[in-house]
């Protein structure tokens, strides 16, 4: 850390807060010592504890706020709680449950596959896996396998010192999420989210005459100001697609963590419960300290506060929304406008030209979250053209908790209108969480199989391994399952 993240902070939550917490933050060889003072609820008096957050990394802060939990009653994080065993089963086959290589620092998150024919290999038909790489120093790992059984690291897209140069790199800075490989009539194209030097998240494109590179990106990203997990869709009809999720869940808990600090007296209005009251107070209070943080990591610090809106999201929102009617200044309703609005996770489709990389005519929203499972977002888009219908595979919910699922949605064009499936296609199992960010290639049998990432139980998180897992798919008419591998 560095400027005011390595000095001696004193915070004190501001008057009308519903809890008082009063903070020293100090940092300490490789971390910082929390010295926290607030009612505690047990014996009604007040109580002060030092707590330790030994690193920067989101079991860290788990553990954190684990500790301030069991002392001041906050929430406890949903990673730490303990909860019933999944009944959901789904006859996934694994394909890479091990790290191979020791410059794969992950595993196999975002997992977008390619089936890539001999006659654009010179080598006869091979499976290739592109995966989120995070902060590692190589970024996006390129995997190989003939039949989907044995796999082998061919190399990166931007090995270490390549990196596109407007976007950020180094450990716990930069962000390289969910690249995807396709073909086109002249090359193969890599469409990929890093972080521009200014902090916003971005959409890229990396081109090269094969697909284990070299990969040259271009100059500067084709869309910028906080997009993320970029699908290029490729019609029947020669016609291609670029989608993308605005990533305004990123936004709206420091747009919250701003404006109750700004309005603490709207924080029992907003959260009912006392547990919640007491999180929203912590995070108040710690808003001018984590707003000097870098943005996953100021992500991770308000990770119990979103989990507190997500437990009862659509009650969040109509009580955010009744705050308009209540006579606050044009500021105050403008900030709640704002995270009314970033509570949405849109996700935009609009037509690309693959020969000059550039997007025609105007963007449009395709797709929303809009049902109780995916709650304040939905992200990793795939769409699949198969029988005259265009299905759109995604994930929602938060990628870290078990809650996390991967859904459907059909629709009669690539722009929609789309239809969601009532229910989540793939949920959190006994044996894996989180199952989500799906892609689509031809399995062994020539049918259609969805590739997806998924954590070991207890294991889920932010920079956790991924397995990669697939499952073969069936179709009828406007819906989807899974169905076991033919052997």
């Amino acid at each position: 850390m560095d400027g005011k993240q390595n000095d001696e902070v004193r915070l004190k939550a501001p008057a009308r807060a519903p809890v008082p917490f009063e903070l020293r933050i100090a940092p300490t060889n490789g971390g910082h010592v929390f010295d926290v003072a607030g009612p505690d609820p047990a014996s009604g008096g007040t109580a002060s504890h030092r707590h330790e957050l030994s690193g920067r990394e989101q079991n860290d802060y788990l553990a954190l706020f684990e500790g301030i939990s069991r002392t001041f009653g906050t929430r406890l994080p949903r990673n730490r709680q303990e909860s019933e065993p999944s009944t959901f089963t789904a006859p996934y086959r694994v394909l890479l449950d091990r790290n191979i290589a020791p410059e794969i620092w992950y595993g196999y998150g975002d997992p977008a596959v390619t089936r890539v024919p001999a006659e654009r290999t010179g080598d006869g038909d091979w499976y290739y896996l592109f995966a989120t790489s995070n902060d590692a120093p190589n970024s996006f790992p390129i995997l190989r396998s003939r039949t989907l059984d044995t796999w082998e690291l061919t190399g990166f897209v931007f090995p270490e010192g390549r990196k596109p140069a407007w976007a950020m790199d180094g450990v716990n800075v930069s962000d390289y999420w969910a690249p995807e490989m396709h073909m086109t009539e002249e090359s193969f194209l890599v469409c990929f989210t890093a972080r521009e030097k200014s902090g916003a998240l971005a959409i890229g494109l990396a081109r090269s005459s094969s697909p284990e590179g070299p990969f040259e990106s271009d100059e500067a990203p084709i869309i910028g100001g906080g997009v993320i997990d970029p699908h290029l869709f490729v019609g029947r009809d020669g016609r291609s697609f670029l989608f993308w999720k605005e990533d305004s869940n990123d936004v709206w808990p420091s747009l919250l963590s701003a404006f109750l600090h700004d309005h603490p007296d709207r924080t029992g209005t907003l959260f009912p419960l006392s547990e919640d009251q007491r999180t929203a107070s912590l995070a108040l209070t710690l808003w001018p300290w984590v707003k000097t943080l870098e943005p996953m990591e100021r992500f991770l610090v308000q990770q119990v506060l979103i989990e507190a809106v997500v437990a009862d999201f659509a009650g969040f929102r109509e009580r955010l929304q009744a705050l308009l009617g209540g006579g606050m200044p044009e500021a105050a309703q403008a900030g709640i406008r704002g995270i009314l609005t970033a509570l949405r996770t849109p996700v935009y489709a609009q037509e690309f030209d693959p020969r000059t990389r550039k997007l025609l005519g105007e963007r449009r929203i395709v797709l929303e979250n809009d049902q109780v499972w995916e709650a304040h977002l939905i992200e990793g888009i795939w769409v699949l053209e198969h029988a005259g219908l265009f299905y759109m595979f995604y994930a929602g919910n938060d990628f870290s908790t078990p809650e996390y699922g991967t859904g459907v949605a059909v629709a009669p064009s690539p722009l929609g209108p789309y239809r969601k499936m009532d229910r989540p296609l793939l949920r959190s199992s006994a044996e894996w969480v989180g199952p989500g960010h799906p892609s689509v290639a031809p399995g062994p049998d020539g049918a259609p199989w969805l590739f997806l990432h998924a954590f070991f139980p207890g294991e889920a998180g932010y920079k956790k391994f991924r397995a990669l897992l697939a499952v073969p798919l069936h179709f009828d008419r406007e819906s989807v399952t899974v169905q076991p591998a033919s052997s």
